[in-house]
């Protein structure tokens, strides 16, 4: 039934908008009653800018009844301005007799404002009722006058304030609390820290101090090699990585010299300079391209070859460490003996 009256509407504004067409004009209008004009924020006064509601309530409509409504698209009451259209709203449904249909209180508004102070008076509202059997009549309702104010200023009692600060309250200590925990968890993580570094580094420091010598390290794992079950075709591969890389631990350990990364020949130029003997140096060598030749170029070594590789590998290992023994001895002797000299170079002056 709501729908209905809906409908009808739609048909109304399209009817009524129709130019030189009034539903007044057409039909004898009837009083109806008052319009109503209500404000959608009630207060005493009615202010620029405030938004009412202005409309009619027609009881007990039959249902199936058409409304046809005016048009205020093109136009309302000069001062005042339309802020929504139409709304019908049904307030209440009566149940009709035996047979007979529905009856309905239906209350149709539209949302009026105003920006400017003063009296105006609202137009009439006229509303055209179809009954379901297709008989028409114009409803009419009374105008209402709309009076706009302003909030009066009194010029008089006016008087200039300064800018208020701020309202200072006393600092609580549940306001504090949080930032107490939060700075009492960062000592406590920055002390694990300092105690897991400190833990961490006595490890290292005891891991260094037992460590063994590299030439030991060495020596160790060359000695898994020895014997001729490593010399057959398909161990020569691992055979010969096993002894190099236990080279290239070595050199790193001794000598400073990233091997494990580097190719044969960048680890042999990074020798050069190193206090190494030339015969050492190039059988050294030989012994690193053999394992590249096996390991990438699928050659198989001779017997002889790989009979001497293990002790080739050892004699570098033992060789370079010997002198690095020399070197430190004959630097030892020096300094004692440069020590020792002094007090006879006194003593010859004393007897000069």
């Amino acid at each position: 039934m709501k729908f209905h009256i809906r409908l009808s509407l739609v048909l109304a504004a399209a009817v009524l908008a129709v130019p030189g067409l009034r539903a007044q004009d057409s039909l004898s209008a009837v009083n109806a009653g008052e319009a109503f004009l209500e404000q959608l924020q009630p207060r005493d006064s009615i202010l620029i800018a405030d938004q009412l509601k202005y409309g009619f309530e027609l009881d007990e409509v039959r249902a199936g009844t058409g409304l046809m409504l005016p048009d205020y698209s093109k136009g309302f009451c000069e001062g005042v301005e339309v802020v929504s259209p139409w709304v019908l709203d049904t307030v209440k449904v009566l149940e009709g007799r035996k047979k007979a249909p529905e009856l309905m209180n239906i209350k149709g508004s539209i949302t009026v404002t105003s920006f400017d102070e003063g009296k105006y008076s609202l137009p009439p509202i006229y509303v055209v009722r179809i009954s379901p059997e297709g008989r028409a009549d114009t409803l009419s309702f009374s105008p209402k006058v709309l009076d706009v104010k302003t909030m009066p200023v009194d010029t008089s009692a006016f008087e200039v304030h300064d800018i208020k600060g701020q309202i200072q309250y006393p600092v609580q200590f549940r306001e504090v609390l949080p930032w107490l925990g939060g700075a009492l968890l960062l000592a406590a993580v920055v002390l694990v820290a300092v105690l897991l570094a400190r833990k961490y580094a006595g490890r290292r420091a005891g891991n260094g101090a037992g460590r063994e010598p590299a030439h030991i390290t060495a020596l160790r794992k060359l000695d898994r090699f020895r014997g001729d079950t490593w010399w057959t075709p398909e161990k020569q591969k691992a055979f010969y990585s096993g002894i190099t890389d236990a080279l290239r631990e070595y050199i790193v350990s001794r000598f400073g010299v990233s091997a494990m990364e580097m190719t044969t020949k960048e680890i042999f130029d990074g020798l050069k300079d190193k206090d190494i003997r030339p015969d050492l140096y190039q059988e050294a060598k030989e012994l690193f391209e053999r394992a590249d030749y096996v390991k990438f170029a699928k050659y198989v070594a001779t017997q002889g070859e790989t009979a001497s590789a293990v002790p080739s590998a050892v004699k570098f290992v033992t060789m370079t460490y010997q002198e690095e023994l020399d070197t430190e001895s004959g630097e030892a002797a020096s300094a004692g003996d440069g020590g020792q000299r002094r007090p006879e170079s006194g003593q010859q002056g004393k007897e000069e």
